[in-house]
């Protein structure tokens, strides 16, 4: 895996996780005055989850897919 590779799983990690952590976030506890908090807490735990699964993953898929 190459600097691109390892940059873009970086940015794609953060912009999904940080959209749908605010979002079930946002569903499920509702915006109340530990909001941020507890949001900023769920999209740490879901980053650090996504980095490992990505950098893992997409090689096998890009593999099966033949990109």
């Amino acid at each position: 895996m190459n600097r691109v590779d390892l940059r873009f799983v970086l940015i794609i990690a953060l912009i999904v996780t940080c959209y749908i952590s605010f979002i079930l976030v946002a569903v499920n506890a509702g915006f109340n005055s530990d909001f941020i908090v507890l949001w900023l807490r769920s999209w740490l735990i879901a980053y650090l989850l996504a980095i490992p699964s990505l950098l893992f993953l997409s090689p096998y898929i890009r593999k099966k897919l033949k990109i």
